[in-house]
């Protein structure tokens, strides 16, 4: 190209990196580029929450009118503020590479209570203008109180520096674009398949005049088709809900061993609990529909789940179920009890890690009171341990969840993390010690059981319509007995558990999380 095109870019600091990034984008192509600074109607209006605005596209209508009275000739958007359809005459030209598209949780020092989930102290007072993100927030902690916070990035961490919040929640990719220092700050990543990110969060759109071939042709040498098939998914389910960016809405796709994986909260208001899916595809053909069914309000749940474990009433699950009237019957078929009353000191001296592959190894654990060195680092399978742990003031150095469900994935990347160290595992007595069996030959394993387990005997069935089993102990007790009743369908915790099952020739449902969200994600997607 031999003209020297024009950037429309609000004059927000963030707004401004992002366009100064498409800039140097273009620079790297042979394109000339330079900036013109336009006020939108949400940059004017300061006092008034997101979703108190009229109409949709307050972040971004001054730019897409001033593209079309051809006084710019490229607009770059932050991706989730875009309205869904484009005005007549505009396109997206290309879109960026996503950054992590996950919120961080920022909470001043004083009011940190990790023994909580999401670390802020009970009753907190946690700052955001984003519909979704109250309603995920009341959902995981209904004590918390949550008040309007609306400023750029930098204003917003001003407002929490001044004490104005207790906490506040930004997207990570903003934070990470500016560069600013959180040190002063209790930090809690939130990762995008637990609390779950607005359609195209982490993403740049680069709109152009849809006349304008030439520069589109120029743009496509900055455009990640990869990234647009997953975020076409997240921004079709939200065209299809007719919402905007003040709906209750959050949707995150990501491709991942060839499938495509979509997870989908939707509230009808940002007080009311949110309902959660998770789907896995071959093909995004279809894909946005089949999530948005499932949110159909005339659609038919399980009168009656059954789960075999004790579930309290203000449990997330136990919620989530109520919500949608499905009875809760919890019932453990198996007990446990301590192997060892107390811990010899000295083996905790030399320890590099120590791993914890269940819940019960943690609450077995921590009830010998072991004097662990500040040295030492805590492992954990998934975000149920993690609950648990911070039960008893700790927070895991490494969460598995991270790298997926098989248990098997999750112990290759520990084994690369703890190769050549000495790795201590509380556990059960005769576990399958898959995670050990994948450590290196360096690495020093020292096995712990700490508790036993007894499966219950004459065990009674349940009618539910649908059957969660949270162990393969489980799962050998109850069919001891019992069997399927026509119709009954199956929930799986873990792979060991689902292994079981395929023994059995019964087909059953594996959550992506063996928590109590993953849990709520699975019988909502039946």
């Amino acid at each position: 190209m031999d003209r020297k095109v024009i950037i429309g870019t609000r004059g927000s600091e963030l707004a401004l990196w992002q366009a100064n990034f498409v800039k140097d984008k273009l620079a790297e192509i042979g394109i000339e580029a330079e900036l013109k600074i336009i006020k939108t109607q949400g940059d004017k209006i300061l006092n008034l929450r997101l979703d108190k605005l009229e109409g949709k596209g307050f972040f971004t209508k001054e730019l897409e009118e001033s593209l079309l009275n051809q006084t710019i000739d490229i607009a770059v958007h932050s991706h989730k503020d875009l309205p869904t359809q484009n005005p007549p005459g505009l396109v997206i030209a290309a879109v960026s590479e996503r950054e992590d598209p996950g919120e961080l949780l920022l909470i001043l020092k004083d009011c940190v209570d990790v023994k909580q989930k999401l670390s802020v102290k009970f009753g907190g007072m946690v700052g955001t203008s984003s519909n979704r993100r109250k309603a995920q927030l009341l959902a995981a902690r209904p004590d918390l109180e949550i008040e309007n916070l609306r400023g750029n990035v930098p204003t917003r961490i001003q407002k929490l520096r001044d004490e104005d919040y207790d906490a506040i929640i930004l997207a990570k990719a903003g934070v990470e674009r500016l560069g600013i220092d959180l040190s002063e700050f209790f930090v809690e990543e939130l990762e995008p398949m637990e609390f779950i990110p607005a359609p195209a969060q982490g993403v740049l759109a680069i709109q152009i005049r849809e006349a304008d071939n030439q520069l589109f042709d120029a743009l496509q040498a900055l455009h990640h088709g990869e990234v647009a098939e997953v975020i076409s998914v997240e921004r079709k389910v939200l065209n299809l809900f007719n919402g905007g960016c003040h709906m209750p809405l959050g949707c995150y796709c990501r491709k991942e061993d060839g499938k495509f994986q979509v997870w989908t909260s939707k509230a009808s208001d940002d007080n009311l609990f949110p309902d959660r899916l998770y789907l896995e595809a071959e093909s995004t053909a279809g894909l946005a529909e089949r999530i948005v069914a499932k949110f159909a309000s005339d659609r038919k749940y399980p009168a009656k789940v059954f789960i075999t474990r004790d579930v309290p009433e203000t449990s997330y699950f136990k919620r989530a179920m109520a919500k949608n009237g499905i009875e809760v019957e919890g019932r453990s078929l198996i007990r446990t009890f301590p192997i060892i009353n107390r811990l010899d000191p000295y083996i905790l001296r030399d320890i590099d890690w120590i791993f914890f592959s269940s819940k019960n190894a943690i609450e077995y654990f921590f009830k010998l009171e072991p004097q662990i060195s500040k040295r030492t680092k805590l492992g954990v399978l998934g975000r149920a341990s993690e609950e648990t742990l911070r039960r008893f003031g700790r927070v895991p150095d490494f969460n598995g969840e991270e790298e997926g469900i098989d248990t098997t994935e999750i112990a290759k990347e520990f084994a690369v993390i703890a190769s050549g160290t000495t790795v201590l595992f509380p556990g059960a007595k005769g576990s399958l010690r898959t995670v050990q069996q994948t450590l290196s030959v360096q690495t020093k394993i020292i096995d712990l059981p700490v508790y036993e387990t007894v499966v219950e005997e004459n065990v009674k069935p349940s009618y539910a319509d649908v059957l969660i089993f949270t162990s393969p102990s489980n799962v050998e007790a109850y069919f001891a007995d019992n069997l399927l009743e026509p119709g009954q369908q199956v929930i799986c915790i873990g792979r060991s558990t689902g292994r079981m099952f395929d023994e059995m020739g019964v087909k059953y449902t594996l959550p992506y999380s063996p928590d109590e969200i993953g849990l709520a994600e699975a019988v909502f997607g039946l």
